[in-house]
């Protein structure tokens, strides 16, 4: 990994330049699955969704499409970027299945995530088997996605791989409360209402991160992203796993968009002085 110095005034004007001038994404995920599919041999698949929907033309022609591999190369670590600040708090939501994905919606002010003296609120978060960002070329068993907007619309996502191991307590807590297995597979769009729902229940559990500028994951695609990706990796059980998968619709049990060969993206990556 490269290291740029902290102190240049032309570095600190790229990022800001990078985090919030191209920060332009407004459009939302498809809520509705049956349009496309993660199964390259078919023809709704993910080589050909730039094709399936004029307004989904940045899946297949976009230059800042995400999910990417995040390896040495392309990060440059930097000391400026600062903590990522979090204002959550609990709020009523519901949970959601959207044959794609499973997802928790945020109906109240759960808070959100301050970035530069932006806040951006939380909205929602739905998870990914496997990983859709890779390390170094590494694929993980997990990934949620904390999605974001501030006043303008824009979106910043905040991503978290898991590996096996120990259960995840926040999707711990929210399967005994759903018992998923038996409801969410037939609740659909409409949601089931699971109370209040403590955003601190995700575990960040690291101050280092990855940020880059690039889209969302599932169609349209919507470029202009503000992702970021924590260093830590932590863990998830199988039977989670299996919990998530036994609850979507069927062949969307793995729902992770290959990786794109994005080039033009540039990816920091944060770390605390020490």
């Amino acid at each position: 990994m490269g290291c740029i110095p902290c102190h240049s005034p032309f570095i600190v004007w790229l990022l800001f330049c990078s985090l919030f001038i191209t920060l332009n994404a407004h459009e939302n995920e498809v809520e509705n699955e049956s349009p496309f599919t993660y199964d390259w041999n078919s023809d709704r698949g993910p080589g050909n969704w730039g094709n399936l929907n004029r307004k989904w033309k940045a899946c297949g022609f976009g230059k800042l499409q995400s999910p990417i591999d995040l390896n040495d190369d392309r990060v440059s670590i930097v000391h400026t970027l600062g903590n990522l600040k979090r204002t959550y708090e609990p709020a009523p939501a519901v949970i959601k299945n959207r044959g794609h994905d499973i997802m928790v919606a945020w109906e109240g002010d759960a808070g959100g995530v301050v970035i530069n003296g932006t806040e951006f609120k939380l909205q929602q978060c739905h998870w990914h088997t496997p990983s859709e960002h890779t390390v170094d070329g590494k694929r993980f068993k997990m990934e949620i996605h904390m999605v974001h907007k501030n006043s303008r619309g824009q979106i910043s996502v905040v991503g978290i791989l898991y590996k096996l191991g120990r259960p995840d307590p926040f999707l711990a807590k929210l399967l005994k409360q759903v018992q998923l297995l038996k409801h969410v597979k037939t609740v659909g769009h409409e949601g089931k209402y699971v109370g209040f729902v403590d955003p601190w229940g995700i575990k960040f559990g690291s101050r280092k991160y990855f940020r880059y500028i690039g889209s969302l994951t599932v169609p349209p695609c919507t470029e202009g992203v503000l992702w970021t990706i924590l260093k830590k990796v932590r863990t998830v059980s199988i039977e989670q796993i299996r919990a998530l998968r036994d609850a979507v619709h069927d062949g969307f049990e793995e729902n992770a968009r290959p990786i794109q060969q994005s080039d033009d993206i540039t990816v920091y990556m944060y770390r605390p002085k020490t």
